[in-house]
């Protein structure tokens, strides 16, 4: 019984349309067809191997679990992942990819022989639905193919194959030199087979597309190696045919293990993707930049006014939040969810965020697009009437509305980054008034969400909590990184925020009661807040200290170089959506800061 693997222990694959997460006993256990956000064919991950999965590797011997990958690696710099295993009888690899593509998505494995005779086994259990609908599986034309409803997925290959317990099995030996492919390949049911798969010829042209686009980075600092893994991650979770990107591409992966906080992250958040636009264009991928621009344009319209803080891939509005009860969630942490009731919410930074990413591309020789200047326009307009309102606040709080410090900081930068639009002559508009709205917004933050007796910001106006998002007021401009309070707050955050082992929560949680987010249970360290915290650390001159937090931040990476959202310390493992854009991006940020400040030699 094949169960599935600690988050640390899957690897990314994926062709920026799906993605699929494959674990170390060659397990696939998560993939979505045709899209990020379309029903899971393998949902193993959220369940049981009667919930979807393909696992090819070397076959368990006298009846035992598969073995786990002697080694692992992606090829080069590439999303093409080789796993290894030596076993008594040889070594074999196993070459996994989604080739990049216009027509079906395709997932690839090709078995290598490497030495000796290695007896392998394939086993595909397909499942539609998120693992509830078992599909009707026959014979075309010697391809295997699996239909319910709407779907059909292909399998081809030209090893032996047959069914058994709804599963469709392959036994073969592997010698020195043999190739054995399998594809599988999805198309609607309607129409007829997909095109027969050419797995040598995508597999070159697969490499080929990941070696062109690595060659783009403008990153040659000393920690390039994980600042490329990074960019590869976030290309991935990039959906081509919109430009959108996605948080993660899985949902209800748990922030605390057996807990409730259980989210569906394969949407677009509005902050999530404006900040990864933001290391994009440091490193030197304009194209995505511009992708993305346009995917912002086409999801807000003409509707400012109605800015929702997430939309679908292709600028979807509605994203209903359900449960499914038949799934038993990832180390029974439920409830399983899909959909995201959070895009109702009012979310103020947001507006920063958006307005900071669009003043970036505009300073960075983005051409420029008229549409964008005027949307940026349109936002300042919104929030004049609205800034002074409590909201739910960056970390979707799902308890009262508050007037929350980093939303005002957020708004804040709003203002200020268009006021330099309009100082720059390239667009119109009430130069004083929005400068005199500024001003307005910094008194009201520093009068209001100051604590003066513990000479630090606090989580919003009038409370006593902290919050790891305050770390961002000087890397945003509010305050320079010498004003006292400034240093105040980054001290506090370290003393009652972090973690026996150094890394920051987001904000105190209530246990067993609801805290500010309206939810029980706790949550692992955010490891955004931990990337933050180093790059404050930089910004104030403690650089050495802030090498060891980010040094000790890679370490948490697992053998690929990929990062959920949280790490929890107890358990001293990778917890939440995997792998996590709010993570990779703020790596390659803090990697750029301490590269310019000299202090590797960088």
């Amino acid at each position: 019984m094949h169960v599935a693997g600690r988050i640390e222990d899957y690897a990314l694959i994926g062709d920026m349309q799906t993605a699929a997460l494959i674990c170390r006993d060659g397990s696939a256990d998560w993939l979505c067809l045709p899209r990020f956000d379309s029903h899971a064919v393998f949902a193993g991950l959220l369940g049981t191997e009667e919930h979807g999965f393909w696992r090819l590797g070397p076959a368990p011997t006298n009846g035992g679990e598969p073995p786990y990958a002697t080694r692992r690696r992606y090829r080069g710099e590439s999303l093409i992942l080789e796993s290894e295993w030596d076993t008594p009888r040889g070594t074999v690899r196993v070459t996994d990819f989604m080739p990049p593509r216009d027509g079906a998505p395709q997932l690839v494995r090709i078995v290598e022989g490497i030495s000796g005779r290695v007896p392998m086994r394939s086993s595909l259990r397909m499942r539609f639905s998120y693992g509830w609908v078992v599909p009707w599986v026959h014979k075309v034309d010697n391809r295997t193919v699996a239909v319910a409803g709407p779907d059909s997925v292909w399998l081809d290959t030209d090893a032996e194959t047959h069914g058994e317990n709804l599963t469709t099995y392959s036994d073969f030996t592997i010698s020195p030199g043999e190739r054995v492919a399998f594809t599988i390949s999805w198309q609607p049911s309607h129409n007829g087979p997909p095109p027969l798969p050419e797995p040598e010829a995508a597999l070159e042209a697969t490499d080929v597309f990941w070696r062109d686009w690595v060659e783009h980075c403008t990153y040659h600092g000393p920690y390039r190696e994980a600042v490329v893994r990074s960019l590869i991650t976030l290309k991935a979770l990039t959906y081509a045919p919109t430009g959108g990107i996605v948080a993660a591409p899985t949902t209800s992966l748990p922030e605390a293990i057996g807990g409730v906080r259980n989210w569906d992250y394969r949407f677009t958040w509005l902050r999530d993707a404006a900040i990864t636009l933001s290391s994009l264009l440091r490193t030197g991928y304009h194209e995505e930049a511009r992708a993305w621009r346009e995917w912002l344009l086409r999801a807000v319209a003409g509707d400012p006014e109605n800015l929702q803080i997430m939309y679908g891939i292709a600028g979807e509005r509605e994203l209903g939040e359900t449960e499914l009860t038949w799934l038993p969630g990832y180390e029974q942490s439920q409830p399983v969810r899909i959909g995201n009731g959070a895009a109702g919410q009012l979310q103020l930074d947001v507006y920063g965020e958006v307005t900071e990413a669009l003043h970036l591309a505009h300073m960075t020789g983005l051409a420029r697009n008229d549409y964008a200047s005027l949307l940026q326009l349109k936002l300042i307009h919104y929030l004049e009437d609205h800034w002074d309102e409590p909201d739910e606040g960056i970390w979707e709080v799902r308890g009262p509305r508050r007037h929350f410090v980093h939303s005002k900081v957020m708004a804040w930068v709003a203002v200020d980054r268009t006021v330099k639009l309009i100082e720059s002559g390239d667009v119109d508009g009430p130069l004083e008034r929005w400068r005199d709205l500024r001003d307005e917004i910094h008194r009201d933050v520093c009068e209001k969400g100051y604590d003066k007796e513990r000479n630090t910001f606090t989580q919003s106006y009038g409370s006593k909590e902290l919050d790891a998002s305050l770390l961002l007021i000087p890397q945003m401009g509010f305050l320079p990184p010498d004003d006292k309070r400034v240093i105040g707050t980054i001290e506090a955050i370290q003393r009652e925020l972090s973690t026996p082992d150094g890394f920051v929560l987001r904000y105190p949680t209530a246990g067993d009661d609801a805290g500010v987010d309206g939810l029980e249970g706790d949550e692992g360290a955010f490891l955004a807040c931990s990337f933050w915290l180093a790059d404050d650390l930089a910004m104030i001159g403690r650089v050495d200290e802030a090498r060891r937090l980010f040094e000790k931040l890679l370490s948490l990476r697992n053998d690929l170089g990929l990062l959920a959202e949280e790490w929890d310390s107890g358990l001293q493992r990778q917890v939440g959506n995997f792998p996590q854009a709010f993570s990779h991006v703020p790596l390659i940020d803090t990697a750029l800061r301490l590269t310019t400040s000299g202090a590797y030699g960088g």
